[in-house]
């Protein structure tokens, strides 16, 4: 016999192989019909006291109470002792689950009517799911409708998802005399000699896949195949091209219908549309791609962003400086990067006196600032910070607008600490990404904390002592200032765990922007040292962090959050003004020049052009004010104020309009 612990803590003796099905037809079969996956997590010894209170810190600092977790079939038997959650249609993890099943079921459907189709891989994701095949014909169109509605048969055929296990070597050799080869890659790469690996039936159709699945394909109820797209094999241009067949899955077609009315809001909202109707940037194909070209409007925002981080950064006690965009090779070698993050840079170019490569990040330009002269624990920390440009090489194809360049800005920052202060540090970083957030209209976000994999020792740097010290420092911050936060584990940089906070925008969706780090090994790389209170000497802690994560990619962000309608105080034109006819024109310029003594920026549209013309013409550059003025605003000195989303709101005194404008400007509001 064994113990099942179900969520509301009661436990339940079942025979050993008892099925989680089993175990909710016992409950209710009710409850049987309308679960679709389960999650169990071992059962660990019962303890008391303060040993309980430690086993709780130490789990919630490696995993916490997910340590363990994993997602199993209903028809998995169950051979331990088990928490066990029963999970419904309504669970995040359940329409994972049902969106990897449908990607089982658009490859059953593909290989009935292209059978000459080979398989990659069929993952879901945050948006639904896709899989990776080869064919020498590429789909059309025609092709992708075809496979949804054979789909639908395949649904209706209400195969059971069957799992079976063979050996290792078997299954290299069924799917070697297929022609697999990336079924022959993904065994090769996923599991060892002498292991059994995992397989899943349903009707004729056989995958190698770790699961887990939905009981059927008739719990497939609401799909739909979106689009194909090409991607190399293994990312690389140098092996086949494989063909990517996108689509979604729900439970139901009222979650269906809702993704894509969501999916119509997110085109409306895109950056690269909105960034060309407004002017704020382009990317200029000959220039080269993932390379921004800030235009006037644009740049006169990231002016009033960097401007505000720079002056935050000073009052929360941080140096400005500025590093090269270009260093030595020998620097990169002496930082890991050349180990470890050469992938990502760009190639080394050989000068007369030694190779050079661009910088892909900022610290080791800091790091030989604070070494530059002899520290002592007095001076300590320092705090610099840069909105350095950096260079990182992305893949053709893989750039995205503002959200994934090759050359950007960060607003990086880097401290240097002793060993007592880093958990005061780490907190005032928190303070200070929450402020971020805040200040530029974003009221949610979520933080996940990224530890290292100990058995992927090629990977890291460092002793386990280091990143136990390490990772506890994190857990400490986020414990005491009680942040939920969601542990990742093998998510870490190579030098030391993180803390990545990612916003949430008006329309539900995570970005991930803010990072906290702790490095141990860039300081003991350099030999970084302090002279301490007991006159020897000792080597700093150092905390890497960015928090708009980079210029380029938080306005892009910007951008689709405000839909291009920005608040007063980040508008690149704050306030149009419309003189009704050619005689007003000599007021509206006096206005002009009181607004812009106030502070504000602003735009006079003196062409001769209908009224409407212009009013229309600021509205479609989302102006947030647009004055007009005519005989009676002239006569009074006032202006009648179309506000954007409530229209015309009346005249009024123009000193009240200023004082109003500039209370919006220094409250950095969102609304008007």
């Amino acid at each position: 016999m064994i113990r099942i612990q179900l969520p509301d803590g009661s436990v339940r003796e079942v025979s050993r192989g008892t099925t989680a099905y089993e175990v909710a037809m016992n409950i209710s079969p009710r409850l049987a019909a309308a679960v679709v996956v389960a999650r169990i997590r071992p059962l660990t010894p019962v303890t008391t006291g303060a040993a309980v209170e430690d086993e709780t810190a130490e789990a919630a600092m490696y995993g916490g109470a997910e340590s363990g977790e994993r997602l199993v079939d209903l028809a998995a038997p169950l051979m331990e002792d088990v928490a066990l959650e029963l999970l419904k249609e309504s669970d995040e993890a359940a329409l994972k689950v049902v969106r990897h099943s449908a990607a089982h079921v658009m490859a059953t459907a593909i290989l009935e009517l292209f059978p000459e189709t080979k398989l990659g891989h069929g993952p879901a994701t945050d948006s639904g799911f896709f899989y990776d095949v080869y064919r020498e014909t590429p789909f059309s169109d025609e092709d992708l409708a075809a496979i949804e509605t054979r789909m639908a048969e395949v649904v209706a055929r209400d195969e059971k998802f069957l799992r079976e296990e063979e050996s290792r070597e078997m299954g290299l050799k069924d799917y070697a005399e297929q022609g697999e080869f990336m079924k022959v890659h993904f065994i090769e790469k996923f599991t060892q000699p002498g292991d059994e690996i995992s397989l899943y039936r349903n009707g004729k159709f056989v995958d190698f896949c770790r699961g887990p699945h939905v009981p059927s394909t008739g719990r497939v109820k609401a799909f739909k195949v979106t689009s194909v797209a090409g991607a190399y094999w293994l990312g690389d241009e140098k092996n086949q091209q494989l063909q990517r067949i996108y689509g979604t899955a729900f439970f139901n077609t009222k979650d269906l219908d809702a993704h894509f009315k969501r999916l119509e809001e997110i085109k409306a909202r895109d950056h690269r549309v909105l960034g060309k109707q407004l002017d704020l940037f382009s990317i200029q194909e000959v220039a080269g791609s993932g390379l921004i070209f800030w235009h006037a409007k644009g740049g006169l925002i990231r002016k009033t962003m960097e401007d505000w981080m720079r002056e935050e950064c000073i009052r929360r006690g941080y140096d400005m400086v500025y590093t090269p965009h270009i260093m030595r090779r020998e620097l990169w070698k002496i930082s890991g990067h050349e180990g470890f993050y050469s992938q990502n840079m760009y190639p080394p170019m050989e000068l007369d006196d030694a190779e050079y490569r661009l910088k892909p990040m900022n610290c080791p330009g800091h790091i030989l600032i604070y070494k530059n002269s002899p520290r002592s624990y007095r001076d300590l920390p320092i705090r610099y910070a840069e909105l350095g440009n950096v260079y990182r090489y992305e893949r053709s194809g893989t750039m995205h607008g503002l959200l994934r360049v090759r050359g950007f800005t960060q607003d990086d920052a880097h401290i240097f600490c002793t060993p007592e202060q880093i958990v005061g540090e780490i907190d005032a970083c928190l303070d200070f990404a929450e402020a971020v957030l805040k200040t530029f209209g974003f009221a949610e976000f979520k933080v996940e904390l990224s530890t290292w994999d100990p058995k992927d020792r090629k990977s890291y740097v460092g002793t386990d002592e280091h990143w136990n010290i390490a990772t506890g420092s994190l857990y400490e911050v986020l414990h005491a200032k009680g942040i939920p936060f969601k542990v990742i584990p093998g998510e870490a940089a190579f030098y030391g765990p993180k803390i990545d906070i990612k916003l949430v925008d008006v329309l539900g969706r995570l970005w991930q922007l803010s990072t906290v780090q702790f490095d141990f090994n860039l300081p003991a790389r350099f030999e970084l040292e302090y002279k301490g209170e007991d006159g020897e000497l000792h080597q700093p802690v150092m905390v890497h962090r960015a928090l708009f994560g980079s210029v380029e990619r938080f306005f892009g962000v910007l951008i689709e959050h405000y839909a291009g309608a920005f608040p007063l105080w980040l508008a690149p034109v704050q306030i149009g003004i419309v003189p009704i006819s050619e005689k007003h024109v000599d007021y509206a310029a006096a206005v002009k020049a009181k607004l812009e003594a106030a502070g504000l920026r602003v735009e006079l549209d003196q062409r001769n052009e209908k009224m409407n013309a212009k009013i229309r013409e600021f509205t479609l550059q989302k102006v947030p004010f647009v004055l007009v003025m005519g005989d009676k605003e002239a006569a009074t000195e006032a202006v009648s104020v179309r506000t954007r989303g409530k229209g015309d709101e009346g005249s009024v005194a123009l000193a009240d309009f200023i004082e109003r404008a500039k209370a919006l400007v220094a409250s950095k509001s969102v609304a008007l």
